[in-house]
C-alpha cells in the first residue's frame, strides 16, 4: 500500500470479540480481531467511526453476524500485499458463503499446484478477515487448520455460515 495513504480506524464489537477496522480513501483496508496474529500497529491511525466506509462495513458486519447477509458489498483496498498475496486474496472472494476449500485446491485454482504452503501463508496474512473469507479455507480432508484470529473463531464463523455442523454427541 502507498504509505502516503492515510488510514482511519474504528472498533467494532462483534459476537466473537472486538475487531479493528481500517479504511483508506480507496476502501476497507483492514479488519482484524484485536490481538490476532499478524495484526497491525495502529498507532497514528485516526479513530473515525463516522467514516463512510467504516460505518457501512460495521452495518454490513452486524447484518452478516445476524444471518441477514451472506456477502459484503464494500470497496476494498488490498494494496498492502504482494502480487501473489493479492491473487490469493482475490481467490478467497470466490469461495461462496457456506462453502469451504482446501489450501491445496486454492493453489490449484491459482495455477500453482505445488504452492499450498505459500497459499497458506498468504491466507494467514489476509488483512480483511471475514469480508475476504479466509476462514473458509481448511486443510486437506476438511481439518480446521490455521486462522490468525484463533481456531475457536474459525469454527464459530464456519458454523455461522452453515459450513460446519455440530457433531452429535456419542450415545
Amino acid at each position: 500500500m502507498n504509505t502516503a495513504t492515510t488510514r482511519v480506524c474504528a472498533h467494532y464489537e462483534s459476537p466473537l470479540g472486538t475487531m479493528l477496522l481500517a479504511a483508506t480513501d480507496r476502501g476497507l483496508a483492514g479488519l482484524w480481531f484485536l490481538g490476532q496474529r499478524h495484526g497491525p500497529d495502529s498507532r497514528g491511525w485516526r479513530e473515525d467511526p463516522a467514516h463512510p466506509v467504516l460505518r457501512e462495513a460495521m452495518a454490513q458486519l452486524a447484518a452478516w453476524f445476524a444471518g441477514e447477509r451472506t456477502g459484503f458489498a464494500l470497496p476494498l483496498d488490498l494494496q498492502a500485499g504482494t502480487p501473489f498475496q493479492q491473487d490469493v486474496w482475490a481467490a478467497l472472494l470466490a469461495i461462496p458463503h457456506g462453502g469451504t476449500t482446501s489450501y491445496a485446491e486454492l493453489a490449484r485454482r491459482l495455477g500453482r499446484p505445488g504452492a499450498a504452503r505459500a497459499v497458506g501463508a498468504a491466507v494467514g496474512r489476509n488483512p480483511v478477515s471475514i469480508v475476504v473469507p479466509c476462514h473458509r479455507v481448511v486443510g486437506s480432508g476438511g481439518s480446521l487448520t490455521g486462522y490468525a484470529g484463533g481456531l475457536e473463531r474459525k469454527t464459530a464463523l464456519l458454523r455461522l455460515e452453515g459450513a460446519l455442523r455440530e457433531v452429535p454427541a456419542a450415545a
